[in-house]
């Protein structure tokens, strides 16, 4: 795509020099007259959608005004330049990302942790290429700002799992734990991305035992914590994330020549 070199807009040329022409973009949109909110909206919602289809490298001002019918200064009037429509665009996925970890508690707790993971992965597979070169550190349009948005949805995510628990004082062992599962779930879910071996629905459980079996082993550590989560596995039902994972682990006492060798540990 062929980009224009207007005068208005001659101190912004740096910033998207490093985009790609060749990428294949939407068809230029036809142009309508908004109002100030209304353009400002269309432009974040046409430059996120561009961002989850593409690296944010890879995207350029001529594109997003392009796409949303946009001349290249009226895109500039809103925003000074693309990082800054980057960030905002991010912000408004990183509120719905956040969203989608809110869960009525209802039921055992691997199940709705179960159907958080579902709608996690429906986002990160909705917007892959933006959120997979930020979150592994590779995209130039990284910046305090986006750390601050994404940062945000970590911590989001650990208080609404905390409150799941219902553990009156979270002890920083276990507030490690989720924070631990949190980065493993973001690793996880984009190699998943880049290759997609496993089927969703198996990571989706892989995900949820996992955290299971840090919590378990969290309160092994820890006596009080133990006691607390007494209720957790008392609700959990055998056909559940959790059920199924405790017949998995018993399976491993019928391999042969593995049986004795964890008896003998248990029992040391």
């Amino acid at each position: 795509m062929a980009s224009s070199r207007t005068p208005a807009v001659a101190d912004h040329r740096a910033e998207d020099e490093h985009s790609t022409a060749t990428t294949p973009r939407a068809e230029r949109a036809p142009r309508r007259r908004l109002s100030v909110d209304e353009r400002r909206e269309q432009l974040i919602t046409v430059a996120l959608d561009l961002f989850s289809k593409y690296p944010p490298e890879d995207v350029s001002i001529d594109d997003i005004a392009a796409a949303a019918g946009a001349s290249r200064p009226l895109v500039y009037h809103y925003f000074p330049g693309k990082q800054a429509l980057y960030e905002e665009s991010l912000r408004r996925a990183g509120q719905e990302l956040a969203g989608r970890f809110e869960e009525h508690a209802q039921g055992p707790l691997s199940e709705r942790l179960y159907r958080v993971m579902g709608r996690y992965l429906d986002f990160v597979d909705s917007h892959g290429p933006g959120f997979s070169a930020l979150l592994r550190g590779g995209s130039v349009a990284a910046s305090p700002g986006t750390t601050a948005v994404i940062d945000e949805v970590r911590r989001a995510a650990h208080d609404q799992i905390l409150l799941h628990l219902a553990v009156a004082e979270p002890s920083a062992g276990l507030r490690r734990t989720v924070r631990a599962w949190i980065a493993n779930a973001e690793i996880t879910s984009l190699d998943w991305l880049a290759d997609r071996s496993v089927p969703r629905e198996e990571l989706q459980l892989q995900l949820v035992q996992e955290f299971v079996a840090a919590l378990t082993l969290t309160a092994a550590r820890e006596p009080a914590l133990a006691l607390e989560l007494a209720g957790f596995f008392a609700a959990e039902r055998p056909e559940g994330p959790t059920g199924r994972l405790v017949r998995e682990l018993a399976d491993l006492l019928t391999v042969p020549n593995l049986a004795p060798q964890l008896t003998r540990l248990a029992a040391s």
